[in-house]
């Protein structure tokens, strides 16, 4: 039988990196909206998906999903629910 033969070349061992996990983030099970303000969201996203929820002054039926939850937690501050300050840009 033939014989396998063997390679004289080692394996170099695989490099381990290590990343290194920021301080500063919070751990995923925090709450970032409070429970109250969620029921704000659900409620404008309701009525946009039922057709009835306009946006502010001009007065045009909202279509977006992502708005929807804008104004929902628009409202959820203005009646002192717990939910972080708007990003500025």
């Amino acid at each position: 039988m033939p014989t396998k033969k063997k390679s004289t070349a080692k394996k170099s061992p695989a490099k381990k990196t290590h990343a290194k996990k920021s301080a500063s983030k919070k751990s995923p099970s925090t709450r970032k909206y409070s429970p109250a303000a969620g029921k704000f969201v659900g409620r404008e996203v309701r009525e946009m998906e039922q057709g009835k929820l306009k946006s502010g002054r001009s007065g045009k039926k909202v279509t977006s999903r992502k708005q929807a939850i804008a104004i929902g937690l628009s409202e959820a501050r203005k009646s002192g629910v717990r939910v972080p300050k708007r990003k500025s840009s």
